[in-house]
């Protein structure tokens, strides 16, 4: 409805030949200021001339609309123009929601459009520990988003296979190997010192036996380190039901020429300066406190040439979209990447950057380690395996990315209200059990239910209160979706379930002594039902039917 009172007021400006494209339609806090509120006459009093409330009296004169919509349509204060929703539209809307079931909600503003969403990217040097769970997390609920909203989404994984991680992860496997035959081989100082490094030497030993003591060649113990990592990797993505379309190598640019080709862009552009033995990229003094280095004296090449490459790379595929997602160590390096892809000559306004902060586990009083090089390692299957996959998931999208999440691993395992995932699925299972009880004899199939709706009966508090919630729903998946923040989905579901509750609470739903009316709650329990599991397959959550 906020879209449509937004669309209706366009009009009418249109109408008046008044050209303004920023009309704010805003929820109001309180019920006697109606249902939407906006401003527009305010901000258009300057522009136009005119005193705020002339101008709010025109644009009510020349709106066009469903007139059962609004009770009423009124000017506030200085010049707000405030709207009314009438119960009508809402039991308009009930309809709809039991009509459209699965798919109420989506929208196709973006249908025909691509986009393309790469994260976790996480090295093949270790097996994914539970800090990068949310970012696992919010990728997964982030694609469904925009996948509601009419994009065909391409999810992309990235990683580096030659940096010097990858040989540190040679160097370790290779040492453990040795180990085996003498437990006083030399293990390198910033080597990985986790269990599953011990796990690779075993596989390479069974395989090869000692043919490989003394060996030089870290090659194959990278090789062997990287296929197993990733499918260590690759398996806990799966347990959260994830899967990436697109694994991209970093050494693919490499391979491809695409690296050097854009060194020698730079170089074309008189972008590069050589300096200390390095090369380096002009960067602007206005954004950035110096030059960067993009190849280092000894010939090799800093990360952000490659990840310029990369984009490059993106951007030529030709997405509508393209959404990276980084931990809070990305906040400054994202920048100077698409700097340089910029100065390139290529159109970085298509590229939306996610930046999520750090988490804090708590198991009880104490904090979980969660080093790669550390050998007491909380790993994501680790947490999956505590408190479950669902839980995993939900805890890691239920706050706003840029602010630090703490994630109470005790909680996530209650089960009580004060679990907020299990709030929200036992508020599924219980309508789930309802509509279980109602005796179709009597009642009807939910069809039957659904075409016996006596909507003159729908006149409670309780039950119109639910059903505005309820008819929220398209707007937030869309408010949510366009600015990828996947907790407001979990805000709103708590005030939908919460509203349920109440109306449960205050109402007989099976009410044998009026089936009409016991008709027009079950409906309502249906169509809670819809958006309650809608919602929760948009975090990436399952909605059981018993708990």
């Amino acid at each position: 409805m906020k879209n449509y009172v937004k669309n209706i007021i366009e009009k009418a400006l249109a109408k008046l030949n008044i050209e303004f494209d920023s009309v704010l339609i805003e929820s109001t806090k309180d019920e006697q200021f109606g249902d939407f509120t906006t401003n527009v006459a305010l901000l258009l009093a300057k522009i136009q001339n005119d005193s705020p409330r002339n101008i709010a009296g025109k644009i009510i004169d020349n709106l066009d609309f469903e007139k059962e919509f609004f009770k009423k349509i009124e000017i506030a204060g200085a010049g707000f123009i405030n709207f009314f929703i009438s119960d009508e539209y809402y039991k308009k809307e009930l309809l709809k929601i039991l009509k459209d079931k699965e798919n109420y909600g989506k929208s196709y503003i973006n249908s025909g459009k691509t986009a393309n969403l790469e994260w976790v990217s996480a090295n093949p040097t270790g097996l994914l520990h539970a800090g990068h769970g949310r970012q696992v997390s919010l990728g997964k609920s982030v694609a469904n988003l925009l996948e509601w909203i009419g994009y065909k989404v391409t999810r992309e994984y990235y990683y580096n296979d030659a940096g010097n991680q990858m040989k540190t992860l040679a160097k370790s496997i290779r040492a453990r190997y040795e180990q085996i035959f003498n437990p006083e081989y030399s293990f390198p100082e910033d080597g990985y010192i986790g269990e599953y490094i011990k796990d690779i030497a075993k596989i390479i030993f069974k395989e090869k036996n000692d043919s490989l003591r003394n060996s030089n060649d870290l090659e194959y113990f990278k090789k062997i380190g990287e296929e197993y990592n990733f499918k260590s990797i690759r398996n806990t993505l799966k347990t959260l039901n994830i899967k990436h379309d697109i694994f991209f190598n970093e050494s693919d640019l490499y391979k491809s020429g695409a690296i050097e080709n854009l060194l020698a862009d730079f170089k074309s552009k008189g972008l590069l300066i050589n300096k200390e033995g390095a090369v380096w990229l002009k960067m602007d003094d206005k954004s950035f406190d110096k030059d960067k280095v993009v190849q280092k004296s000894t010939g090799e090449y800093t990360y952000r040439l490659p990840d310029m490459a990369y984009h490059i790379d993106k951007i030529k595929r030709g997405f509508d979209l393209i959404v990276d997602i980084f931990g809070s160590d990305h906040s400054d390096t994202y920048k100077e990447v698409l700097y340089g892809v910029k100065e390139a000559g290529y159109d970085t306004t298509k590229i939306k950057v996610i930046i999520h902060q750090m988490v804090t586990f708590r198991l009880g009083e104490e904090s979980v380690k969660m080093s790669k090089r550390s050998d007491n390692v909380y790993y994501l299957d680790d947490l999956i395996e505590d408190v479950g996959a669902d839980a995993t998931q939900f805890f890691f999208v239920m706050r706003a990315a840029n602010t630090h999440l703490d994630f109470d691993i005790q909680l996530a395992t209650e089960r009580s209200d004060k679990n907020p995932v299990y709030y929200l699925q036992y508020a599924y299972a219980r309508i789930c059990g309802i509509l279980r009880n109602a005796d179709e004899k009597l009642f009807g199939t939910e069809s039957e239910i659904i075409n016996g709706i006596n909507a003159e009966k729908i006149t409670g508090t309780d039950e119109i209160n639910l059903l505005k919630i309820l008819s929220k729903f398209p707007e937030e998946v869309l408010s949510s979706a366009m600015t990828l923040e996947p907790h407001k989905i979990i805000t709103y579901l708590n005030k939908a379930a919460e509203s349920f509750h109440k109306f449960y609470h205050n109402n007989r739903v099976l009410n044998i002594d009026d089936k009409s009316l016991t008709i027009n709650r079950l409906a309502i329990c249906y169509a809670v039902q819809s958006i309650l599991k809608n919602g929760l397959g948009i975090i990436g959550i399952n909605a059981p039917e018993r708990m």
